[in-house]
């Protein structure tokens, strides 16, 4: 009987990626030394309303893996009283901690994923550093550590050959359409639930699925799909006119509609179902 409970509680435990930063803060403390900070966030999903937040300071003569390894069995110890299975997968971006990270994660048994597509981390950090860290004591007005808002200069590679659809249509859709994407027809994908409140196909969505996709930017005359850690990939050239167009549009769109983008993927535009669709976020830190 103990077992079939103990089975029974672990099938109940609420399944999520987590989200990961280990880097410096803008706030000087007592020591003189800048404040180094763990922040994790689980990924919002359909699958739970709910998520998972997790922070821990760290004394900068101990920013190591040992440390990191010990915080993560902490945090993965008090997900687990919250109601959360371990993490299967951890996503981060920062490259100059990737040893670090990997090193930890490994430690623990959990997969590292080099990636930007953190918006809940993001949306997290955003928070601590509009609303919590300008009223500490030590705070420094400024960015202190680089973030993730650096320009990538690796040039955009074609799309694999493979994988090019054979036509692209650029198409807007209302936050309450995208609100309802989890009922979609679709083989690939992923989404996650809209917080904000506002008024060859298959090989080619196998393909996005591996991607990592975090936002569509122009670039002068250029659609570019940004993805994983520093990958940026071209979409199609456009003519000028279009370019620039495209270009208010998403301006626009991250002014008022929070960055939210998708991309979606047909084998006809005549049927209601989606070889593969993803929602994006063009958002940044504060600087």
């Amino acid at each position: 009987m103990n077992i079939n409970k103990k089975m029974e509680s672990s099938l109940k435990l609420k399944i999520s990626d987590w989200e990961l930063d280990f880097y410096s803060r803008p706030i000087i403390e007592l020591s003189g030394k800048k404040r180094w900070e763990l922040i994790i966030s689980s990924t919002r999903s359909y699958k739970t309303e709910e998520i998972f937040l997790w922070n821990k300071k760290c004394p900068a003569n101990k920013v190591n893996s040992v440390w990191l390894t010990k915080a993560l069995n902490e945090a993965i110890s008090e997900a687990k009283k919250q109601g959360w299975a371990k993490p299967s997968i951890v996503r981060f971006w920062r490259s100059s901690m990737k040893s670090i990270i990997k090193k930890s994660l490994e430690a623990v048994s959990i997969e590292a994923l080099v990636s930007r597509r953190t918006y809940d981390l993001l949306d997290r950090i955003e928070f601590l550093e509009k609303e919590i860290y300008p009223k500490e004591k030590g705070y420094v007005r400024g960015v202190l550590a680089p973030t993730f808002t650096s320009k990538m200069e690796n040039s955009p590679k074609p799309l694999p050959e493979a994988v090019r659809g054979d036509a692209l249509t650029i198409s807007e859709i209302s936050i309450g359409e995208l609100k309802s994407a989890e009922n979609w027809p679709m083989e690939f994908g992923d989404i996650f639930p809209i917080q904000q409140d506002l008024d060859d196909t298959l090989a080619l969505s196998a393909w996005f699925s591996c991607l990592e996709p975090i936002k569509l930017v122009i670039n002068k005359n250029q659609l570019i799909l940004e993805a994983s850690e520093d990958d940026k990939w071209l979409v199609t050239d456009l003519p000028e006119k279009d370019a620039n167009i495209l270009s208010t549009k998403f301006l626009e769109n991250k002014k008022n509609s929070f960055g939210y983008q998708f991309i979606s993927i047909q084998s006809t535009p005549y049927i209601e179902k989606f070889a593969g669709f993803w929602i994006l976020r063009d958002i940044e830190l504060i600087s």
